[in-house]
């Protein structure tokens, strides 16, 4: 392409812009920060539901089962460590489901100690008492965080960028929430659980080598985190199915990585690093309730923003292609771009 042909195409959308429009729909509609809110509220003040007894018996047999090596002390103390840090855990966190759920600042964090003082008192603990209860636990709370995160997306898709354009039916968002999260888990499974046994072996090999693949893979990471991140997006804003929104996901950061790759590194930026703000106050103060609430505010205002990208950015792609047909007399078929199933 020349010069001067691509004079006459559009600018991109911007960073900023779709940023600042994000947080102008969430200022102007506060109540979408209601469930993030109320998610968070609960881990921090709600019981805390612990599978310290199930883990602990668990190690247990395994030690019994290889006792005919004995282990050294630096291998019993980390099991149990291990142990100590299972019994912190909030299996209630798993209602924070991905890609799509609602965002949380209190889902998957680990206390330093035990018991849990918060302003109500200390915190209560249901112990999971069996791996039938665990498994039943895991499941009925994924699909509560499935359910409730694909109406959190909707609601924030629909003030962001309009009814007629984002106006997903419930059941439909619903439906293709679970889709795409069991497409997004298996392709996660397949993808880490080979790469963690060939790291595993490496490091009995050679720790350095180890960690040399695993910084090497870190980097190349950076080529799955744009279309994972916009992979909801396409059942939102565009009312496609699950397979067809990674599908959409996948093209678009195929053209437009570089500054998609900007827009999804500033939104990590902003919500990851304004975390250390929002985890400043102690547990057992009420000023933990400011840091909820902005975490809700910021990351509910960056979804917005996503939604806004996203759509300005296909709308763009869209006449990029048709410019490029036409100042190239070139086949239809050859830079066609359809954002709709």
């Amino acid at each position: 392409m020349t010069v001067q042909k691509l004079e006459t195409l559009p600018p991109p959308p911007g960073v900023i812009g779709s940023l600042r429009a994000g947080f102008d729909v969430v200022s102007t509609h506060i109540w979408l920060i209601f469930l993030p809110i109320v998610l968070d509220v609960t881990l921090w003040l709600g019981p805390r539901l612990s599978i310290r007894e199930i883990y602990s018996s668990f190690i247990s047999g395994m030690l019994e089962i290889m006792a005919v090596r004995p282990f050294s002390n630096q291998e019993v103390e980390t099991l149990k460590k291990s142990i100590e840090i299972f019994g912190r855990f909030n299996w209630l966190s798993w209602i924070r489901t991905f890609p799509i759920g609602i965002s949380s600042l209190q889902a998957f964090g680990v206390p330093e100690t035990l018991p849990v003082q918060t302003p109500l008192g200390l915190q209560g603990v249901i112990q999971v008492s069996s791996f039938l209860n665990w498994f039943g636990w895991t499941v009925l709370l994924s699909m509560i965080g499935w359910i409730a995160g694909s109406l959190y997306f909707r609601w924030v898709s629909v003030i962001a960028i309009g009814e007629a354009e984002a106006g997903i039916s419930m059941f439909r968002a619903i439906a293709q929430t679970f889709f795409l999260s069991i497409i997004w888990m298996v392709s996660i499974t397949i993808i880490v659980l080979p790469i963690s046994f060939v790291l595993s072996l490496l490091t009995l090999i050679s720790p350095v080598l180890s960690n040399g693949i695993l910084f090497i893979l870190l980097i190349l990471s950076y080529w799955l985190i744009v279309p994972m991140f916009f992979m909801p997006h396409g059942i939102f804003v565009r009312k496609q199915n699950a397979l067809y929104s990674v599908f959409t996901s996948l093209r678009m950061s195929r053209f437009t990585l570089p500054t998609s790759g900007m827009f999804v590194f500033s939104v990590i930026l902003l919500a990851r690093g304004l975390n250390f703000l929002w985890n400043v106050p102690e547990g057992d103060s009420w000023m933990t309730l400011v840091g909820i609430t902005g975490h809700a505010f910021i990351t509910t205002a960056l979804l917005a923003a996503s939604f806004v990208y996203y759509r300005d950015m296909n709308a763009w792609l869209q006449t990029v292609f048709e410019k490029m047909q036409q100042k190239q007399s070139i086949p239809t078929n050859k830079y066609k771009y359809i954002p709709h199933p």
